[in-house]
Parts: structure tokens; sequence; C-alpha cells
């Protein structure tokens, strides 16, 4: 069972920040205008505080929710967000994103093979709560596409990144 203790300081910057990643590379994917958004950053959220209860997530999603639950946890990952996305464009964000969950996937294979299935997998699950939490076109949230044709590719690209089945 992997710890914070079993990673370095980046390292463990990169995985408390995976979640809002996976769900920020969504997000930027097809933007739903400012209730989208909201919506779908609160289903990122919701994912977060579902994997300290959930009896079936593993131990490493429980780790990085119980770390964002502290204010010190929240700060680091915030500044190391703005840190690596400030002045770039939504495209540049969305890559960089994807690049670091693929980053991300490499520490766990190398450092928790024990816990890189399940993380991975709750990465992607978290991708997908975000991309259904709004639909896209309609009339005053009646109608529209639930999960866009750009939120499903991005899926794809983050379940490539993470090195798992994109369905």
């Amino acid at each position: 069972m992997a710890r914070k203790a079993d990673f370095t300081p980046d390292e463990w910057g990169k995985i408390v920040t995976a979640p809002m990643l996976a769900g920020m590379a969504v997000t930027l994917a097809e933007p739903t205008g400012l209730f989208g958004i909201l919506k779908e950053g609160m289903a990122s959220g919701r994912a977060l505080l579902e994997a300290r209860s959930d009896p079936g997530a593993s131990a490493l999603s429980k780790a990085v929710a119980a770390d964002m639950e502290t204010s010190e946890g929240r700060t680091s990952a915030r500044e190391a967000l703005q840190a690596e996305l400030s002045s770039k464009s939504p495209a540049e964000i969305k890559q960089k994103a994807i690049s670091t969950l693929a980053e991300v996937a490499a520490i766990l294979d190398a450092k928790a093979p024990q816990d890189a299935a399940g993380f991975k997998d709750w990465l992607k699950h978290i991708a997908e709560r975000v991309a259904e939490a709004a639909s896209t076109g309609g009339f005053f949230g009646f109608g529209g596409v639930e999960v866009t044709e750009a939120e499903k590719a991005t899926i794809a690209e983050i379940a490539a990144a993470l090195k798992i089945p994109a369905s």
C-alpha cells in the first residue's frame, strides 16, 4: 500500500493534482459555459470526497483525498497547478494535464505497482464523471449532448496517457 512518504515531494505533488488535471482536461475539451464549468468542477470535487468513504477505493486514492482535506494539501496542490499552468492557453493546459497524467502513470508503475491500476481507474472515472456533469447544447439545460465527441476523445487520451483501456 503506497503512502505519501513513498514519493518525493515533486512526485506527490503530481499525484495529488492528478484528479484535478483529469477533470480539467475534459472541461477544456469543450467548455460548456459558466454553469457547465461549475457543474464539471463540482463533479471532480465530489469524486475526491467519495474516495474518502468508498470501501472499494484504493488506499492511494484515499491518501490523496485525505491530503486534499487539509489546508496545507489544498494550498500545495493549488500552487503546483498555478506554477505548471499559468500563462498557457486552454489547449496548452489540456495537453499539459494529459502529459502530467502520463508522468503520474509512470511514477505509479515504478513506485506503487500494487496501487497503480486502482488509482489510474479512479482518474479515468473522474474524467468520465466530469464529462457527464453538464450537457452541451440544448436550451436552459434541456436537450443537448451529455458527453460530446471532444470529451470522449479526451477521455480516450487520458486513458492512453494512463496506459489503461479507454472503455
